[in-house]
């Protein structure tokens, strides 16, 4: 029986990997970071950033693993979307992959490390032909995000600390590629009082400046009420 049991295993086997969508804000554009592929299949192309799972780790620390290896950042917001097992995803063999989204704020604490590794950020009007089914999972990756966006102010972790209303409403039409009203989005955003306004002004919005604004620490119980409507 054992053997059988063993034996099955081993015909049944398949590879398991984890790919992770990287996004981050910068210039007023949402983007995603890939890098040229250095092996074969596909040497050269463009690639999201993935790895493989090994046998004494999950799917998540794996993909923190991977991301630390790129970044050099610990503290990084994950989040699950999807697992794609079709056998013929990838021509390198049957890999079954658990895909995961990252946000990320584009400084200096992890350009050097991406610089390394050859990878760039592209905004999702710009960003190139990927490989396999990688254009899929960055489709995949952009509802869930849609989804995560629609019930928590996501500028916590694509903003600066301060910013103003105009960069986090900008944020916004990018993630869901549309115009919010600047009147109703406002409103919406002040209304449920996770943001702290202070004193200091962004002088080149306009003549009267526009106050920016900083995140209250997070209350896990504030977001009940949709923020993304149809009157936004």
């Amino acid at each position: 029986m054992n053997t059988t049991i063993y034996d099955q295993y081993q015909e049944n086997k398949r590879f398991v990997s984890v790919d992770c969508v990287i996004f981050g804000y910068e210039q007023e554009q949402l983007k995603v970071l890939v890098f040229q592929r250095d092996i074969e299949p596909s040497k050269g192309e463009w690639s999201l950033l993935g790895g493989w799972v090994h046998v004494n780790e999950s799917t998540e620390d794996a993909a923190r693993r991977v991301l630390n290896k790129l970044t050099g950042l610990e503290d990084v917001y994950l989040e699950q979307v999807h697992t794609f097992s079709q056998p013929d995803r990838d021509p390198g063999g049957s890999v079954i992959t658990v895909e995961y989204y990252a946000l990320i704020k584009i400084d200096d604490k992890a350009s050097n490390l991406i610089e390394d590794y050859g990878a760039k950020w592209f905004s999702l009007e710009e960003l190139p032909k990927l490989i396999f089914d990688h254009d899929v999972l960055v489709k995949k990756a952009l509802e869930k995000l849609r989804l995560r966006s629609s019930y928590e102010i996501i500028g916590r972790k694509l903003l600066p600390e301060k910013f103003t209303l105009t960069r986090l409403r900008n944020l916004y039409n990018q993630i869901f590629q549309r115009e919010f009203d600047p009147g109703n989005f406002r409103k919406k955003i002040l209304s449920l009082k996770v943001l702290e306004r202070l004193e200091e002004k962004d002088m080149s919005e306009s003549k009267k400046g526009a106050f920016y604004f900083k995140f209250k620490p997070k209350n896990e119980a504030e977001f009940t009420d949709p923020i993304v409507k149809r009157s936004i």
